[in-house]
């Protein structure tokens, strides 16, 4: 069976097309990305403007297109913390389904958490015991932890790099002010995390599995020694921190000539790397793993389960 993924992010509107049976993995097939930065087009009252409610339409229908002509036969559309924060979310939800000819799924934060865990412990497998995560998407930072496929603990944080450029670094490039300014409302806005997850059991793994997080450890980290097939990165924290002061004076436009930073992350890419530092620092974290499935292999992987159980 043909499934798509429509997953209308803070950054992004990225639809994913894979095949699928029940009881086996999803094999991608084709990836479809238009690079939005919606938070660009939040106002000072919350609400997406126009401009933004037409790039999202626009976008959407073009991934709709795609969808068909990929013989998709089942689109699992969902929406994270742009749209279902925005104070005309309502509006603009209702415009996305007219586009799409069907519901939209908005994800919840918690929910959107537990959907990356899942993807994250099929990758790594049981044998990985206590899994820590980490996704940083646009709007939000998502940590969850547990050893099954569930995690024991789930959270979703206000601290997304688009969310934090705009707010803490619209100057390009930031001023050392600002990146210690994010700093400071960083920590402090995960300091009530750090407590409930390092009282969980001491994590064997801990993982990173946005763009954002992978796009740092290409140019930070450094490959799994002795691991064959896909690639797998370990990012340190200690050179991402060291990185940090550079890539801040570097003008975002000039960001895409380092390795692993493309074009739709060069913006929010500082924010990003500082929001994961505190968010290591907080956990008491060395370094971690990068997983390649997260929130959209989560969606697939968990109506695949309903396919197989009925």
């Amino acid at each position: 069976m043909r499934l798509g993924v429509l997953d209308i992010g803070s950054n992004t509107v990225h639809l994913l097309v894979a095949n699928a049976n029940p009881g086996g993995r999803p094999l991608a097939r084709t990836s479809h990305r238009t690079v939005l930065r919606l938070m660009r087009y939040v106002e000072a009252d919350g609400s997406i403007n126009g401009q933004g409610v037409k790039a999202l339409v626009d976008a959407v229908t073009e991934a709709r297109k795609v969808a068909r002509d990929e013989g998709v036969e089942e689109l699992l559309a969902t929406a994270t913390s742009a749209v279902r924060e925005a104070t005309n979310g309502t509006a603009v939800i209702a415009q996305i389904e007219q586009a799409l000819g069907q519901e939209l799924q908005v994800l919840g934060g918690v929910t959107e958490a537990r959907y990356t865990f899942l993807a994250v412990r099929r990758w790594f497998g049981w044998s990985a015991g206590q899994i820590l995560l980490f996704d940083i998407g646009g709007g939000s930072l998502e940590i969850a932890a547990g050893g099954d496929e569930l995690p024991d603990e789930a959270a979703s944080v206000p601290l997304g790099a688009g969310r934090m450029t705009r707010a803490f670094l619209p100057d390009d490039p930031p001023g050392e002010d600002a990146v210690e300014q994010l700093r400071d409302h960083a920590r402090a806005t995960l300091k009530p995390f750090g407590k409930v997850f390092r009282d969980l059991p001491h994590p064997d793994h801990v993982v990173g599995s946005s763009k954002a997080i992978r796009s740092l450890a290409k140019l930070v980290g450094y490959p799994v020694p002795g691991w064959s097939g896909i690639e797998r990165m370990v990012l340190p924290r200690a050179a991402l921190g060291s990185w940090i002061p550079r890539l801040a004076r570097i003008p975002a436009a000039s960001r895409q000539e380092l390795p692993g930073i493309t074009a739709d992350r060069t913006y929010q890419i500082v924010a990003g790397a500082v929001v994961l530092h505190e968010a290591m620092r907080t956990m008491d974290v060395d370094e971690l793993e990068v997983s390649p499935w997260a929130l959209r292999e989560g969606v697939l992987l968990r109506y695949i389960e309903s396919m197989a159980w009925g």
